[in-house]
């Protein structure tokens, strides 16, 4: 991890950024496809998105204004709750793809494990999509590692990735440990807890020593931890300054000083507890 244009190679073989820009919450239109270009500029090269975000259009948008190659993107959706099952998920991919104005997807991901264990169907979908090559990879966020285990037992597809929510007050340590042990990368959602750890002494006092930002401190963390991050903006600087986070590494004492804050406190619900 000493270059922004770094990756990790997935569980299928498929090699995907270890920094991305996500675009939760970002307006559709100028605001999204201006942050995309502005990303690209600076050397990211993942995009982050979901049905949900109602900003595929505007990213696709961004895309194609950066004048990138396609192949040297790593473009990732999610689909929703409410498209959940077989052949729904099959329409909302496609619905996706022509937003975004892409051939292919390189990462679908099963947004949330819905009750009644409809993402079962939903990943059966996903298998096909990949096995149709639509999607380079299939993944999913918000997993725990029971959600996880009635895909294993339905399916010879392992997940590549599970994007949860992550930071150093939710180390996820015990679903961390599993997806390693089953080779799914984790990837972190909110990995700055939606800048309600900028202040944080601890954090700050380490940013100081490396003479970087707490930011960029928490995303170093994640990388050195072996997860993806993504982190939000739309400021062209916060971006440049979220990706100039491979010229430094964090000792072994202040990794440990970092996971040692872990709380298991979240910003966002529960995974078990979800009525949307």
């Amino acid at each position: 991890m000493k270059h922004i244009a770094d990756r990790v190679k997935l569980n299928n073989g498929v090699e995907m950024p270890w920094l991305g820009l996500g675009v939760w919450k970002v307006t559709d239109g100028q605001e999204v496809s201006n942050a995309v270009k502005s990303a690209i500029e600076f050397g990211y090269r993942s995009i982050d998105t979901a049905a949900v975000y109602q900003n595929e259009s505007g990213v696709g948008q961004g895309i194609k204004d950066s004048g990138i190659a396609r192949e040297e993107l790593f473009v990732t959706t999610k689909v929703w709750n409410s498209d959940q099952g077989y052949e729904s998920t099959l329409q909302a991919f496609e619905e996706s793809r022509k937003k975004l104005g892409l051939e292919y997807l390189d990462l679908y991901l099963v947004h949330w494990p819905v009750k009644e264990k409809k993402y079962i169907d939903t990943w059966r979908a996903l298998e096909k999509l990949y096995n149709d090559g639509l999607v380079r990879a299939i993944g999913v966020s918000n997993f725990h590692i029971h959600h996880l285990k009635d895909i294993f037992e339905v399916s010879g597809i392992v997940p590549v990735v599970n994007q949860v929510e992550y930071h150093p007050l939710l180390a996820q340590r015990e679903l961390h440990a599993f997806c390693s042990s089953h080779n799914i990368v984790l990837e972190a959602w909110s990995p700055l807890m939606q800048g309600k750890l900028l202040d944080d002494k601890t954090l700050t006092e380490i940013a100081a020593k490396y003479g970087k930002s707490v930011a960029q401190v928490i995303l170093r963390w994640d990388l050195q931890n072996g997860v993806i991050t993504i982190p939000k903006s739309v400021n062209p600087a916060r971006i440049a300054e979220n990706g100039d986070i491979f010229d430094f590494e964090l000792s072994h004492e202040d990794m440990e000083r970092i996971q040692s804050m872990n709380k298991e406190q979240r910003v966002g619900p529960d995974p078990d507890h979800i009525d949307f």
